[in-house]
C-alpha cells in the first residue's frame, strides 16, 4: 500500500498553492513535511483526504483515489482544533468512532487504552472545553487513530504540547508505524521531523526544494558542524579558510565548515587556547539545511 502524489498541481485563481508535487510513501513510513507557513502543507494534505481537487495531478492510496469509501482507513489530525466543547470525550469520541464504522463497545476499549497510555483516564468524563490545549490535542490525536487507520495525516501534530507531552505523542507515533501505519506529517519543530523521519520534503512556495532519505540528503549537503567549548581566543577560529559560519555561544563557538577537512584545521589551532573541554564534529542539522535551501530561520 503506497501512497502516491503524481505531478500534483493546486491553484487557487492565480495563486498556486502547490507546483507539481510527486512524492512515493511506501507502507510503514513516517514520512516528514516541511515548510513555512504557506509552503503548501496543508493544501497538500487536504488534497490527499479528498476534500480539496488537485487542478492537475493525481493521488492515489493502494492505486485507488481517496473517497469516502476509502475514507475509513485514513485518520487525519488537523492543525485547528476540530472537536465540539461542549461535548464529553466519551460522547465525542463514540460519536467520531461511529463514523468511521466502529461499534460502541470498540469505541469505548480503544478510548481507555488511549486515555491510559496519555495518563488521562479522568478526562472521559470531562467536556472538551473543560480540558487544557494541550489536552484538547492528545483527545484530537486519539480521535484520529481510534479506528486504527492504515493511514495517518497529522498536521503539526505536536502543537501546544509540553515537553513531557510531546514524548508521550511521539512514542504513539512510533508504535503505530512499528505496527504498520503510514504516517505523513509536517512540524515546524526540524528536531520531531529528524527523530521521527527517515524520508522527509522541504516545501518552499509550493515547490519540493530538497526531498529524499534524511541520510543522504546530509550527505549530500557537504558542509559540517563543528562545536567548540573551552577559554582563550575562540574568535580566530572563524578566520580558518573553509569555515562559512561562526556563531558564538554561552559555553564556546558553533560553526559551520565547508568539508571534514577543515575541522582538522580547526583541531589544529585549538593549542592557541588556554582551555577545551568539547570538540565535536557533528551532521548537518535539518535547520542548517532548510535555512540554507528556504533563507528563512526556522523557529
Amino acid at each position: 500500500m503506497t501512497l502516491v502524489i503524481e505531478n500534483v498541481t493546486k491553484r487557487f485563481g492565480s495563486f498556486t498553492a502547490v507546483n507539481n508535487l510527486s512524492l512515493r510513501i511506501p507502507k510503514g513510513e513516517s514520512f516528514g513535511f516541511l515548510g513555512a507557513n504557506g509552503a503548501g502543507k496543508t493544501t497538500t494534505f487536504r488534497m490527499i483526504l479528498g476534500l480539496l481537487d488537485a487542478t492537475e495531478g493525481s493521488i492515489t492510496w493502494n492505486g485507488e483515489s481517496i473517497t469516502y469509501d476509502t475514507s475509513h482507513v485514513i485518520g487525519y489530525l488537523p492543525e485547528e482544533r476540530g472537536l465540539y466543547p461542549k461535548l464529553k470525550v466519551k460522547d465525542q469520541l463514540v460519536y467520531l468512532g461511529r463514523l468511521r464504522g466502529m461499534n460502541k463497545v470498540d469505541i469505548l476499549k480503544q478510548m481507555d487504552q488511549w486515555l491510559q497510555r496519555f495518563k488521562v483516564p479522568e478526562y472521559a468524563n470531562k467536556k472538551v472545553e473543560e480540558l487544557s490545549k494541550g489536552n484538547q490535542q492528545k483527545i484530537q490525536f486519539i480521535a484520529s487513530v481510534i479506528h486504527r487507520p492504515k493511514l495517518l495525516i497529522l498536521d503539526e501534530p505536536f502543537s501546544g504540547l509540553d515537553p513531557v507531552n510531546v514524548e508521550l505523542l511521539k512514542e504513539a507515533v512510533l508504535s503505530l508505524r512499528e505496527e504498520g501505519t503510514t504516517i505523513v506529517f509536517s512540524s515546524h519543530r526540524m528536531d520531531h521531523v529528524e527523530e521521527l523521519c527517515e524520508n522527509l520534503c522541504i516545501m518552499h512556495h509550493g515547490k519540493p526544494v530538497v526531498h529524499g532519505n534524511l541520510k543522504e540528503i546530509k550527505r549530500s549537503f557537504g558542509k559540517k558542524n563543528v562545536v567548540v567549548h573551552g577559554e582563550g581566543d575562540l574568535e580566530r577560529l572563524q578566520f580558518i579558510e573553509g569555515v562559512t559560519k561562526y556563531k558564538k555561544t554561552a559555553e564556546g563557538v558553533h560553526l559551520q565548515v565547508e568539508s571534514e577537512e577543515v575541522s582538522q584545521a580547526i583541531f589544529q589551532e585549538l593549542h592557541h587556547l588556554s582551555f577545551v573541554s568539547k570538540f565535536v564534529l557533528e551532521e548537518p542539522s535539518l535547520n542548517d539545511i532548510f535555512i540554507e535551501k528556504v533563507g528563512a530561520s526556522y523557529e
